[in-house]
């Protein structure tokens, strides 16, 4: 039997990642609760991946929506996650990371919000006061 080894933060990985679900890129560490989006509240939780092909780091980063805020408010703010969650195969080392691939696959049906895919959309009052 093997353990998962579950890093609920790493600062150089969360440098590197953004959230799939509003594209903001800061996330706020609470000890003993998780890892979330500053700005829309979706978890990340980081694991060790099985395999690595050789790079020095191989992590997935777990998205879950169960905890986010207004998916329901704003469509063009927010991406909903399939089934409420994805996951992100990350390689490489602080400063060289790399995508490897999502689960799900991006598709005509889902596809992550890019990092900052938003920023130039103003969000209206009524949606800025819930979240």
């Amino acid at each position: 039997m093997s353990l998962d080894v579950i890093d609920r933060y790493s600062e150089a990985l969360f440098e590197f990642l953004w959230c799939p679900v509003c594209g903001h890129e800061v996330f706020s560490h609470i000890p003993f609760e998780g890892v979330f989006c500053k700005h829309c509240n979706t978890q990340v939780e980081l694991q060790e991946s099985h395999e690595d092909r050789g790079y020095d780091e191989a992590v997935l980063a777990c998205f879950d929506t169960a905890t986010t805020w207004n998916l329901h408010v704003d469509e063009k703010l927010r991406r909903d996650l399939p089934d409420g969650s994805a996951r992100v195969k990350i390689l490489g080392a602080p400063g060289a990371y790399e995508i490897d691939w999502w689960s799900p696959e991006p598709s005509e049906d889902w596809d992550a919000v890019e990092r900052g895919e938003f920023d130039n959309i103003e969000e209206p009052d009524e949606v800025a006061h819930l979240a």
